[in-house]
């Protein structure tokens, strides 16, 4: 028979204990969140305290721990966004309510092969080989060595280097891999690249580009009408968090508002441009408008 004392006895001998080399989340008591990497020997310093590596190693996750001042942080397993928006870097990184998209929407999982150009500092390659592991890969190209090499850090620290593949080189040059399921364009002009996409995709599979501004996003559905690209959507995800308190529930003060939008397609190589679901469904609209004066029939685009 369970009692609330052999509940909590029972669940702590279930739960994973810490171990030296692991990543740990810890959260204090105002929610600020520190991810470390247990080493023996060594100690984790705040302005609540100190917490000495060797006490939390072979203590369960999911419980309380005391710095030496007695304030109580909370030990857990970080979650891969914890993980990522942890991450050292030298660039902006791709949020998690973008990358959420980018995932499901691109059907990223095990297995899945994917390219990614445009590495930064490893945020959004850090997510796809937490999903595509541990029997897919992803191909990851950047221009700047300087990024590559903390990308690359990065990923081994998380311990997700084996999932990845680093390319420091142009992706005018072209990708490497042919008929992988995905590919993600991080880059300030993805619409240079089309034809190396084409070379690198599967038939039926996922393209999928970041921009910051509409400007980007117009150059780029101007470069795709004509080709064969298919399921075009384009997306902006606007995150609001609420304030967690029952009798006084409300939004919080500010958002994560815009980020960037995000362009998602399929690659279909003999799409026809009158099938639904292509760019020039809506290029090819223009909206009827009443003639000048008289009676008649309303005027389109073009005049017959």
């Amino acid at each position: 028979m369970y009692t609330l004392e052999n509940w909590f006895e029972k669940g702590w001998m279930m739960a994973r204990l810490a171990e030296a080399g692991d990543r740990v989340l810890l959260i204090d008591p105002k929610g600020k969140r520190y991810v470390l990497t247990l080493e023996a020997g060594a100690s984790f310093h705040s302005n609540r305290g100190i917490l000495r590596h060797d006490e939390l190693i072979g203590q369960p996750l999911g419980r309380v721990v005391y710095s030496h001042l007695g304030t109580p942080f909370t030990l857990l397993q970080p979650s891969i966004a914890d993980l990522a928006k942890a991450i050292k870097r030298q660039t902006q990184i791709i949020y998690p309510k973008d990358s959420g998209q980018i995932l499901v929407r691109m059907n990223v999982h095990a297995g899945t092969r994917i390219i990614e150009a445009g590495t930064g500092s490893g945020g959004l390659t850090t997510i796809l080989a937490h999903a595509v592991a541990p029997t897919g890969h992803v191909y990851s190209y950047e221009r700047r060595p300087e990024m590559t090499a903390t990308a690359e850090r990065n990923l081994a620290r998380v311990g997700l280097r084996e999932y990845v593949t680093f390319y420091t080189r142009d992706i005018a040059e072209g990708f490497e891999e042919r008929d992988v399921d995905a590919v993600f364009l991080d880059v300030r002009e993805p619409w240079q690249y089309l034809d190396r996409v084409v070379e690198a995709l599967m038939p039926g599979g996922f393209f999928g580009a970041l921009l910051p501004t509409v400007n980007q996003v117009s150059a780029l559905v101007e470069a795709m009408e004509g080709g064969p690209w298919f399921d075009v959507e384009i997306v902006e995800t606007l995150e609001r968090r609420w304030k967690v308190n029952h009798a006084r529930l409300r939004p919080a003060d500010r958002m994560v508002a815009h980020t960037a939008f995000l362009l998602f397609a399929r690659y279909v190589p003999d799409v026809r441009a009158e099938t639904e679901g292509t760019v020039e469904d809506a290029v090819q609209y223009t909206p009827r408008r009443e003639p000048r004066g008289g009676e008649g029939e309303a005027l389109s685009g073009e005049e017959a």
